[in-house]
């Protein structure tokens, strides 16, 4: 098949993959898989998706075999350099006229295939081995791309649809790395430098865009990443929003083109969940849900996302549901499912659940620390905080305060109660009253010690109402709050990392002033001097990404200090 065919085949492949038609499109590729890079690129895909949603080892060796095979096929059409010409390429320009059309697509190809094999190598083998062999192959990836945009460039194509295409791959692979290398705090900017990437955003959005406006067949990739970029990284990274009415035009083009599509339908109920339009966010959800059976495994995004939404609208029994599914249905992690299911049962009433749920809570969270994982001989930041919170319900007679609520607050969905004054209120109701019985205990034995950990719990709730203050424009009430949490840091027991989160928000009160230094000090001060606390790294890249708005792109060159 030649590459004009193949590419063709290639893109009518993408459309039925979108349009949920999965089985086709699989069909389509997995008969040239052998023979075809792009076919054998299409199919690898395909196995290295269902790898990723499954966690189940037999989809990941199948996956990783399919790769392999890729590679192989792509090295087949790469250009072959003589030991000459391979010396010469480092004293002198290539010219990029000697590579034929077939050969710089057998390029990009390779870098995609090699990326994929790269984020398989982590889940594969877990260890640190594992984890330098896949840094290095992601270094040799970027690297190809950065030679691809060479080719791009520098060589007259033989066929103007043979350029488009290459193009939106070009465009997808660099914009993607320099987007997320720029989201990365600057001591880990410099490393990755120091052995040869970089990042840039705006060159990364700038070719994402490009590649969004293309007809390539890698088009709705660069629409894929923009999307995920703007509607989930940057809730989940950074202090901002992302571009909501740049995704909803993108959104609309896509769901014409691909109306039942189950990728999309999910984009545009993250789209609505993130402007605070939890019934609609509800309704697209589930449309996207029922959109498809062959892959059941995506469904567990949705149901995520169901059990999130149905927390903000404080309806527990509905939010149950969705986190039994998961604790019993996805692989992902099990810790994490566990104590989300766990903490949502905790915000209801005890005389709400009966005694088997009762006795179900407390099996939760003795099963959390089960599951735990550890990926390079380190555990996960979110796993370590879920298993010491169950420590904490059990140290408290099988009590914890709010704490799907303060699972909220760092998965960063309070900048959500913002949108609409009465989320905002009904979560600040929680709190207060939570406050309130907290000071009423302690009053009632003001003639006895504290219990060990009411310097914790209230510092907790004082933290969660300074942020929904925050969000519902009362920053003189909210600073009172986040201050207190402040000064009481020598006398926290555990949760120190509350004090630098305090510290973030009273940041952010202070960009939202336009009291620019004192921001920019705020930060610092939770960037240098406080370490060592859960979940440290999440908080710094917020920090970062506030630094970068508030000093500009000299930011990055700063020294990173304390972290």
């Amino acid at each position: 098949m030649d590459l004009e065919a193949a590419l063709a085949e290639a893109k009518l492949g993408v459309n039925l993959f979108f349009n949920n038609k999965f089985t086709e499109a699989e069909a389509l590729m997995k008969p040239w898989a052998t023979s075809s890079m792009y076919h054998s690129v299409g199919n690898s895909v395909f196995a290295y998706l269902e790898a990723m949603l499954t966690f189940e080892q037999q989809h990941i060796a199948a996956a990783s075999d399919a790769l392999k095979q890729c590679l192989t096929v792509c090295g087949r059409f790469r250009k072959k350099n003589t030991l000459t010409e391979t010396i010469g390429k480092t004293f002198k320009k290539v010219n990029y006229d000697q590579y034929t059309d077939v050969e710089a697509h057998a390029e990009l190809c390779t870098a995609e295939a090699m990326l994929l094999k790269a984020m398989l190598t982590f889940i594969e083998d877990e260890t640190l081995t594992s984890l330098i062999k896949g840094g290095m192959k992601i270094r040799n990836c970027f690297a190809m791309y950065k030679e691809c945009h060479n080719i791009l460039t520098q060589r007259q194509w033989e066929s103007e649809s043979s350029r488009v295409h290459f193009e939106s791959g070009v465009r997808m692979g660099l914009g993607t790395f320099n987007l997320m290398i720029s989201l990365l705090p600057g001591r880990v900017i410099k490393l990755l430098e120091f052995i040869g990437f970089s990042g840039n955003k705006q060159s990364g959005m700038q070719d994402l865009v490009a590649g969004s406006q293309s007809l390539g067949i890698r088009q709705v990739l660069c629409v894929m990443t923009l999307l995920g970029y703007n509607l989930i990284v940057c809730y989940v990274l950074s202090h901002k929003e992302g571009d909501l009415n740049f995704c909803d035009d993108l959104l609309k083009k896509q769901l014409k083109q691909y109306p039942d599509g189950v990728w999309f339908l999910f984009f545009k109920g993250r789209l609505e969940f993130m402007k605070g339009n939890l019934d609609e966010a509800l309704m697209w959800y589930k449309k996207s849900w029922k959109s498809q059976n062959v892959w059941p495994q995506f469904h567990h995004l949705c149901f995520w996302e169901l059990l999130w939404v149905n927390c903000l609208r404080l309806d527990w029994r509905e939010s149950l549901l969705f986190a039994t599914y998961l604790v019993e249905h996805s692989k992902w992690s099990r810790t994490i499912y566990t104590y989300q299911k766990a903490s949502i049962m905790c915000m209801m009433k005890r005389s709400d659940l009966t005694s088997t749920e009762l006795r179900t809570l407390d099996g939760l969270m003795k099963e959390v620390p089960k599951y735990k994982q550890r990926i390079a001989g380190k555990s996960l930041p979110m796993e370590k905080f879920a298993c010491k919170k169950t420590e904490r319900f059990f140290a408290q007679q099988s009590f914890l305060y709010v704490p799907a609520l303060e699972l909220m607050y760092l998965w960063n969905l309070f900048k959500i109660l913002g949108k609409h004054f009465h989320l905002a209120d009904g979560v600040y109701r929680i709190v207060e009253e939570n406050l309130n019985e907290l000071e009423a205990r302690q009053q009632k034995k003001a003639s006895s010690p504290l219990t060990p950990y009411d310097v914790d719990n209230k510092a907790l709730l004082l933290l969660l109402k300074g942020a929904i203050l925050r969000q519902m424009d009362s920053p003189l009430q909210a600073l009172k709050c986040l201050e207190t949490v402040v000064s009481m840091f020598k006398d926290l027991k555990e949760d120190l990392y509350l004090v630098p989160y305090a510290i973030v928000e009273i940041a952010l009160i202070y960009v939202d002033q336009g009291k620019k230094e004192q921001a920019i000090l705020a930060l610092e001060d939770a960037k240098r001097n406080y370490s060592g606390y859960s979940l440290e790294s999440r908080l710094h890249f917020r920090i970062h990404t506030a630094l970068i708005d508030l000093k500009g792109k000299s930011y990055e060159n700063i020294p990173a200090g304390g972290d």
